[in-house]
């Protein structure tokens, strides 16, 4: 009977100790709240707790509306770029000649392509929409535009 009675009183003084704890913490936020703060002031110190919450609301819906502006403004930067080097020549030379590709986020862009040879360099370009070319890719363009794709 006494443990049973000595486990009550034990359960119930950790109870109270909880219990004031946490009111201990509540008495310490509110009166940071309202420090230097009459009794008569409380409601204006809760009215611009509320205005500036407000202001809040609107300065993040203003926020969240550039963040959107800009995804979308982003995806029409570079974003996807990928180069292949390759010999057009089997029988001579190395690989100096290349294809680069260059893509924005909606796979829109150019391949830039340079042949080059012992007399001399020629460059190209072939526009890409949407990842079609209104050109005939060659199989070099094909693979750099296929890498950029697939690159993040």
């Amino acid at each position: 009977m006494e443990t049973q009675v000595f486990l009550f009183l034990t359960i119930t003084a950790v109870w109270l100790l909880g219990i004031s704890i946490i009111l201990y913490k509540i008495f310490v936020i509110f009166n940071r709240l309202t420090k230097g703060v009459g009794v008569a002031d409380l409601k204006k110190v809760l009215e611009k707790v509320i205005s500036k919450e407000e202001e809040n609301g609107i300065d993040v819906a203003k926020i969240i509306k550039r963040v959107s502006f800009l995804e979308e403004d982003g995806r029409r930067h570079v974003q996807k770029v990928f180069i292949v080097r390759f010999n057009p020549f089997r029988e001579l030379g190395g690989d100096h000649s290349f294809s680069l590709a260059i893509l924005d986020g909606e796979d829109t862009g150019i391949i830039i392509t340079s042949l080059h040879t012992r007399d001399r360099t020629r460059v190209y370009m072939k526009d890409i929409k949407r990842g079609k070319s209104s050109f005939e890719l060659s199989v070099d363009e094909k693979k750099a535009l296929t890498g950029a794709q697939k690159s993040k």
